[in-house]
């Protein structure tokens, strides 16, 4: 067995970024990525330590499911740092954000 061919794996990764799956920080993300990024981590986070469902996370930040599932996997390219942050507040309402 061969290591696939370039283009071939340029086509692989274009399919696989279309898939609903969480995504990742690229190799070297910009401050802002990487704080949107350490915002998601703590929906997971107080989702896992509250041991609820995504359904039960939705009604808790007062959104439907979908928008919580895409934060739960990353995609948030169309929701703004304000929003995310809110969101955030609204279940962990004294967190204090600080610059690092």
């Amino acid at each position: 067995m061969s290591f696939p061919k370039k283009e071939e794996l340029k086509d692989i990764l274009q399919k696989i970024a279309l898939k609903e799956g969480s995504l990742a920080l690229s190799g070297s993300p910009t401050p802002l990525e990487q704080f949107r990024f350490d915002l998601c981590q703590m929906f997971i986070q107080y989702k896992l330590e509250q041991q609820i469902t995504q359904r039960e996370l939705a009604k808790r930040l007062e959104v439907d499911e979908g928008k919580v599932s895409k934060i739960l996997h990353h995609r948030i390219e169309h929701f703004s740092t304000d929003r995310l942050v809110g969101l955030l507040l609204r279940i962990k309402p004294d967190l204090s954000l600080k610059a690092g």
